[in-house]
């Protein structure tokens, strides 16, 4: 199966699935469609790259195992063509190195292989609640800007500066920084950062949350071991740190 029969309508959610299984390609389409998206397949990712590079897909789900360009690459090129559609990427391997390469290059969310169907269509919808409450966010006050000491974060521009000098972050990294920083010295459990951050709370995912801070620290504080901004609340999770003028 190269791709759905399903045809754009501007009303419409619509997804991107690069899988070359075409049983798992069939479910995702078949299940996506039950939760009322329109869903186009393909099987390789150089298809993959030009149909998102292209068409306004509002999420795409990609496998990490492809032919023609796996799914690392595909996420790169996305990313380095400043093309924001969230991806969840999912990948058959267990090494922890795998997720946090495809994080690193863009990813919003992973699911290993097997998953659930409930929790595929969970992770799909909490992707998507999250990009809409970003944008209502983002209509109400389209000029946000936050300074902390050293750092400012543009949020229209999802852009974050330290020392005036620009700092590289992916997209759930700014989600997580941005979040931290609307809230300053609120306590936040690993749970309740995947449940506000990510937008579901699914018992042993805590480690996404501890490897997204261990990231954005290396890039955000000067000596992550004496946190400028992100403190570590031990046995009860993470808060950022509240500065006075």
């Amino acid at each position: 199966m190269n791709k759905s029969t399903s045809h754009f309508q501007s009303s419409d959610k619509h997804i991107l699935v690069v899988e070359d299984d075409p049983d798992i390609s069939q479910l995702l389409e078949i299940n996506l469609k039950d939760i009322a998206f329109q869903v186009d397949v393909v099987n390789n990712g150089v298809d993959g790259l030009n149909r998102a590079s292209n068409h306004d897909y509002q999420l795409i789900v990609l496998d990490l195992m492809l032919p023609g360009m796996d799914g690392l690459e595909l996420c790169r090129r996305l990313r380095s063509q400043s093309v924001n559609i969230p991806v969840l990427m999912l990948t058959a391997r267990s090494s922890e190195l795998d997720r946090v390469l495809g994080l690193e290059l863009g990813a919003d969310d992973y699911l290993t292989k097997p998953f659930s169907i409930k929790e595929l269509q969970a992770r799909v919808k909490a992707i998507l609640r999250r990009v809409e409450l970003s944008a209502k966010q983002l209509a109400s006050n389209p000029d946000e800007k936050i300074e902390v000491q050293s750092m400012v974060i543009d949020v229209s521009g999802r852009n974050v500066f330290i020392d005036h000098q620009p700092i590289e972050l992916t997209a759930k990294e700014f989600d997580l920084l941005l979040y931290f920083a609307r809230n300053p010295g609120r306590v936040y459990s690993r749970g309740q950062l995947l449940d506000y951050v990510w937008g579901y709370s699914h018992s042993g995912y805590e480690h996404t949350v501890n490897s997204h801070i261990n990231r954005l620290r290396k890039k955000i504080e000067k000596n992550p071991e004496q946190s400028q901004y992100i403190e570590t609340v031990w046995g009860v999770g993470y808060r950022f740190r509240e500065h006075v003028s």
